[in-house]
């Protein structure tokens, strides 16, 4: 049976739960299971300020609906509030976020207010580690109209036989008939951490991603996420109804950066991706899926 934290209109205080993040904890177990933790925020809403400063870093053009990725802002204090509980057994700032997949329904309107729900749930282990789900789902009017599941990997010690190697000398990814330039500022960890909340070190500063082993900042995942969805949202066959945007991260993109999104059309279905200036490394893959 599952824990349900609960908050109504206001999600839990960001600045506790960053302490609780900083505290080093790891389970001595070798193999720690992930409780079945819910935590839901009942009548969400959105100021309007902090959705335009989104949009805005993000790329989406203004209109009467939220960008598709925003509900995942809004979802973010639980997502801290789970992963820094004291039954979850894993550090988070060991954390690797892995995939995402979004299912928007309908678009999300301005003023909309939504009823979110987050649970910790999939828990498998593979050669790098241990993988879970952060399942979210955003509600209007008690039907779910907007869905997520992101993937994170914690990495276990004795867990990386050879056949990565293999994985390491993948060929140059195949170039897609569309592109659009990408490029990223020193300052962009920093805009995109205080409009969304995230404020992992590795994305803010280049001393402070140095401590975690970075040679510079890197963007946030799903900064990258949104701006290519923004940017594909743009273009004159994009369709509406029904969709799914999946992404696989795959290397970082470092700040500031440039990178050029690489996309290929279909019918029902259009892949992309984000790919180094080169064009010879991708920072993420992913689909477009309408249903």
């Amino acid at each position: 049976m599952r824990d349900i934290i609960s908050y109504h209109h206001r999600p839990p205080a960001m600045w506790s739960l960053y302490g609780k993040a900083l505290k080093s904890r790891r389970s001595s177990e070798k193999s720690p299971t992930i409780p079945p933790l819910t935590a839901e925020l009942i009548a969400a809403s959105s100021d309007p300020d902090r959705v335009t400063r989104y949009a805005a870093v993000c790329g989406f053009r203004p209109g009467s609906r939220l960008p598709m990725t925003w509900p995942h802002i809004l979802a973010f204090p639980l997502h801290l509030k789970l992963l820094t509980e004291d039954a979850f057994p894993l550090p988070l700032l060991g954390l690797v976020h892995l995939r995402n997949t979004i299912t928007q329904h309908r678009p999300v309107a301005f003023g909309e207010c939504l009823d979110i729900r987050v649970r910790l749930d999939n828990q498998t282990s593979n050669d790098k580690g241990i993988e879970f789900d952060l399942v979210t789902e955003a509600s209007s009017a008690g039907r779910v109209i907007w869905e997520e599941t992101s993937t994170n990997l914690f990495r276990q010690s004795g867990k990386s036989p050879g056949g990565n190697k293999a994985k390491s000398s993948k060929a140059a990814p195949v170039r897609l008939p569309h592109s659009a330039a990408v490029s990223t500022s020193e300052s962009l960890g920093r805009r995109y951490g205080r409009v969304s909340g995230d404020l992992n070190p590795i994305h803010m500063h280049a001393l402070s991603a140095k401590a975690f082993g970075f040679p510079r900042a890197i963007a946030h995942g799903m900064w990258s996420k949104a701006h290519c969805i923004a940017l594909l949202e743009q273009q004159s066959d994009w369709k509406s109804g029904p969709v799914t945007v999946t992404a696989q991260f795959k290397k970082p993109l470092f700040l500031p950066g440039k990178a050029q999104l690489n996309w290929q059309e279909g019918e029902d279905r259009w892949n992309y991706q984000l790919l180094n200036e080169k064009g010879d490394a991708p920072h993420l893959t992913g689909e477009v899926v309408w249903k």
